[in-house]
């Protein structure tokens, strides 16, 4: 069938219309509530922090640092734009590599000695920027997200430089990795440990009230978790597979004490999909071969299901570890992209819409629903809320509503539209011309050598010449 434009969709009753032919089973209120009473402004007290309302600025990978992971003027102005979103928690704001080798792009940003004081300075931009349009800081909560990139490591340039947990008969072929010398030996692993708490550290030197040990979208921490096939330590059984996130939530209390933790978890994963052969190159699954695909966690043994079981243990362990923040997201941008982050338009890689993106926000808000319903005391952050344009204020309420979610994450949306928030929270209605219509601008650019940022409605990307490289490349695309 073809799919329908959001911004087509002009008033509640023809979106509800819509998400019921597609299937898309969303909580819709229809009136946004404003003031002490509003759901989207109810206070959220943790750890004797109260945050005074129900968004989050989700972590992302910036591509505009500098060789040696330093943040950049486009860095600084991102996290400025945080700052005046009026969220309260700040789920990391960037996905920051704990060493060299571990960057998912040569402009990913490092925590190392040598970077620790421009990356405090980076927090404090978003904390002055906050400040003064808000005036005050209270309530702020801000957490930066340690990450090693695992098989998708681009450290040095546009080619591939992986380090994986195991062979995998799909992404090794998919992304090059040949030989067994890419595996992470069990003494590597304790090595990298030891670099994350050293990250840790400098976490809480420059003021961050948390860490985010990254355990989704493909990356490394993630990949363990479906190391069915691993020998050793760090592979195997479920205790196994989790022995990374145990290691390291160990590490970071030993040398960070007082440090909180967080987790943002592909709660499920899928069988790579890939272009199809038709006219229209529609994703397909990639041929696995044999019934069973067991490389997916939190999934069903069919390579497009789901099984929640695994992923309600990871957060019973999390518990066990005394972690009580976790932000859920699906899958990997890197082979599959659709239940990761609904769009309409795909990236330069990517291929093209399976099903309407509608069905995807509403997966993703459905699976955090039921990991909520697991551990109702637990701090639940939401994602995949941006391809809800118009509509986000009214799904976003109905679930805060409704306790699925506790906050409603927000990613590329706040690259196009940081005054989001706010402007929800104040009544103020959205102003159309600043919301994200997933385009996915912010990744073809990315992934062809160019900064990140929201090329299409921020007039300074606009006005770059990265703009006009990028819009010729498009015109080449298939």
């Amino acid at each position: 069938m073809a799919y329908k434009r959001v911004a087509q969709l002009r008033n509640l009753e023809q979106f509800n219309a819509y998400c019921k032919e597609v299937g898309a089973d969303l909580p819709v209120d229809e009136t946004i509530e404003i003031g002490d009473s509003a759901p989207l402004a109810q206070p959220y007290t943790y750890k004797n922090i109260t945050m005074s309302n129900r968004f989050s600025i989700l972590p992302m990978e910036g591509w505009d640092g500098t060789a040696d992971g330093h943040p950049t003027d486009n860095t600084h102005r991102r996290w400025k734009r945080f700052g005046l979103s009026g969220a309260k928690l700040i789920w990391g704001g960037e996905a920051v590599a704990v060493r060299h080798d571990g960057r998912a792009n040569s402009k990913q940003l490092i925590l190392t000695d040598d970077t620790v004081e421009s990356i405090a300075g980076l927090r404090q931009t978003l904390v002055d920027a906050h400040a003064e349009k808000f005036g005050s800081t209270d309530g702020l909560y801000i957490g930066l997200q340690l990450t090693h990139s695992g098989r998708f490591c681009r450290p040095n340039s546009a080619d591939l430089e992986p380090r994986v947990a195991y062979r995998h008969p799909l992404l090794d072929k998919k992304f090059n990795v040949d030989d067994d010398k890419y595996v992470f030996t069990d003494d590597e692993v304790d090595e990298l440990i030891a670099d994350f708490g050293k990250a840790a550290a400098l976490a809480q030197q420059s003021g961050f009230d948390f860490v985010d040990l990254k355990h989704c979208h493909g990356y490394l921490g993630h990949e363990f978790l479906s190391a069915v096939n691993r020998d050793g330590k760090y592979g195997g059984s479920f205790e196994n597979r989790t022995r990374f996130l145990r290691n390291l939530v160990s590490t970071v209390r030993e040398v960070a004490p007082g440090l909180d933790i967080g987790v943002r978890l592909s709660a499920i994963d899928w069988i790579p999909h890939k272009p199809g052969d038709n006219e229209g190159r529609t994703g397909v699954p990639e041929d696995f071969g044999e019934d069973n695909y067991p490389y997916a966690f939190g999934g069903d043994g069919t390579g497009v299901g789901y099984d929640l079981t695994e992923p309600k243990q990871f957060l019973d362990l999390m518990e066990e570890l005394d972690i009580h923040m976790v932000c859920t997201t699906l899958g990997s941008p890197y082979y599959v992209p659709h239940i990761q982050r609904p769009a309409m338009f795909p990236p330069s890689d990517g291929y093209q819409l399976l099903e309407d993106p509608l069905v995807g926000v509403a997966r993703q808000i459905a699976i955090t629903a039921e990991l909520k319903q697991h551990k109702p005391d637990m701090l639940v952050v939401g994602s995949g809320y941006s391809y809800l344009q118009d509509w986000l204020p009214n799904v976003a309420q109905a679930a805060v509503r409704d306790g699925l979610v506790d906050f409603v994450g927000l990613g590329r949306m706040v690259l196009s539209y940081p005054e989001l928030p706010d402007d929800i929270l104040n009544g103020n209605g959205l102003q159309r011309k600043l919301i994200c219509r997933t385009f996915s601008d912010c990744t073809t650019a990315p992934r062809n050598g160019m900064v990140s940022g929201c090329y299409p409605l921020d007039k300074f990307y606009k006005e770059t010449e990265e703009y006009t490289r990028l819009m010729a490349l498009k015109k080449e695309l298939p």
